[in-house]
């Protein structure tokens, strides 16, 4: 499988991005990082603006080999695609994508089912993630990294 076939099956549509998007994008995940550590915040918040930050940052890594995926199933494209644009580990997606139905679950179904150490594991993976696409941006696509 390869992000041609899913652009032609239609479940990824083509984007052109820019630094400014990228940056933005970036800074965005930053933010999320910051408020998923306020302790203010319920556990279900903390751990869905954890997952928010690392979807945007897996967003980076899809625009910038010049993809994006639709509205419908979005998280879910955007999460798989990490497989085919930075070639991250079966194991890495499985749990990024395991936080994702749990965000959805504590979202729209049933509060609470967050503990402290999924919180922890989540805001992990996310900053983990985040170095890793800006690395790979760096070696990939430096003329999308602003000075």
């Amino acid at each position: 499988m390869s992000l041609q076939n899913w652009l032609e099956k239609g479940q990824l549509r083509t984007h052109k991005t820019s630094s400014r998007e990228i940056a933005e994008l970036l800074k965005a995940a930053d933010r999320d990082l910051a408020d998923a550590q306020l302790p203010g915040l319920s556990a279900d918040r903390r751990f869905a603006t954890a997952y928010s930050a690392a979807l945007l940052v897996a967003t980076v890594a899809l625009a910038a080999s010049g993809y994006r995926a639709p509205h419908e199933g979005h998280h879910y494209w955007t999460i798989q695609s990490l497989a085919l644009t930075m070639k991250l580990d079966a194991k890495t997606i499985d749990q990024l994508d395991a936080f994702r139905r749990k965000r959805n679950i504590t979202d729209y179904e049933m509060v609470g089912m967050v503990s402290e150490q999924e919180i922890r594991k989540m805001l992990a993976l996310a900053k983990e993630l985040r170095a890793m696409v800006v690395e790979w941006l760096k070696k990939n696509h430096p003329e999308l990294m602003q000075e």
